[in-house]
């Protein structure tokens, strides 16, 4: 099933995706219910009770009530998630950011998997992504998947973790590296380089919907893995391209460190961590490296962000800037500030 979060009339509720056209869950049957946390928090049976309504809408039935699917009404599918880790599964991307830099690959990269919380109440979907002025200082995209949690646990094994998964999304962790870095040179964070959106969409989709795309884990590794092509575009133009495939640790090994010791829940929502080549700082780095006349390329105002993963559908934003001159980096001190 794909599931969704839209709105009509200003007011968001739950729907189903069936072929181009949504259908209103709770509408068709009154025991879904219409916001997608609780759906998650009773998910066995809640997901039961939505594919008998796509049997339903397959075989004919509730036409009139179908919603022509458009960004213009998606919201983020899970608008409210409990929390919002991210991983760091793809060891191209790690490999070619710290060649880059002219640092050798860490070892700990291949020893477990590592994630970091961002802020789960920046969460957005399609549409809009409103940036202030020193978000624009290096300002990216990360090309990402995802996935939301439908069962809480506790010190989950990855043998078992594939179980907690309700559902699948794209992820564009959005980035501003100026401030990312600078903050990280205290050995905290990312925070406010990170914590402005991330956003996940268009769809949930259920794991069911990706058995045909299903490949082994990576040699030594545990956990369901899947053969799905990921791109992005900026202004129509391709700029990344990757395979969930190629994820090092998979969901399953991310979901066992993070129960480890504490609660998972339904609505929790876990990022795979960047694909080889998904971000502008990989890119820069590599295109500096081969060339030192390479010019740099960041995100600007106007600026069309599209991604799409094989299954998981396409997901676009455009970035606008806001009307506000206001500046944290203004605010830091310099050293005579403090003599």
């Amino acid at each position: 099933m794909k599931l969704v979060t839209f709105q009509t009339d200003g007011r968001p509720q739950t729907g189903i995706l069936v072929q181009s056209n949504i259908y209103p869950l709770h509408t068709i049957q009154q025991s879904i219910a219409n916001n997608m946390r609780d759906m998650l928090n009773d998910w066995d049976n809640q997901s039961a009770l939505a594919k008998a309504v796509e049997t339903e809408i397959l075989a004919g039935k509730h036409s009139h009530l179908a919603v022509s699917c458009s960004d213009d009404i998606l919201l983020a599918p899970v608008p409210q998630p409990t929390s919002c880790r991210d991983g760091y599964a793809f060891r191209q991307h790690v490999a070619a950011a710290r060649r880059n830099r002219g640092v050798p690959m860490i070892p700990e990269f291949d020893q477990y998997p590592i994630f970091y919380f961002t802020n789960h109440n920046a969460i957005q979907g399609p549409g809009a992504i409103p940036c202030m002025p020193d978000h624009f200082e290096k300002l990216d995209f990360e090309l990402e998947a995802a996935v939301v949690l439908g069962k809480r646990g506790r010190n989950v094994k990855a043998e078992e973790a594939d179980q907690y998964i309700a559902g699948y999304m794209i992820m564009n962790d959005m980035s501003a590296r100026r401030l990312q870095m600078e903050e990280m040179l205290l050995n905290l964070g990312p925070a406010k380089g990170k914590d402005f959106s991330t956003v996940i969409g268009p769809w949930l989709v259920t794991p069911d919907e990706l058995e045909p795309y299903k490949i082994p884990a990576k040699p030594g590794h545990i956990g369901h893995s899947y053969n799905l092509n990921m791109k992005c575009w900026v202004n129509g133009i391709q700029v990344s391209e990757g395979s969930v495939g190629d994820m090092d640790w998979t969901f399953a090994e991310i979901i066992e460190r993070c129960a480890y010791g504490a609660d998972i829940f339904p609505g929790d929502v876990i990022g795979s961590g960047t694909v080889g080549t998904g971000c502008f700082l990989e890119l820069n780095g590599t295109g500096k490296l081969n060339d030192p006349q390479y010019k740099e390329q960041w995100l600007q105002d106007g600026d069309v962000v599209e991604m799409e993963i094989t299954g998981l559908g396409h997901l676009s934003n455009t970035i606008v800037k806001e009307n506000s001159n206001f500046s944290i980096l203004a605010l830091k001190k310099l050293p005579q500030d403090n003599a």
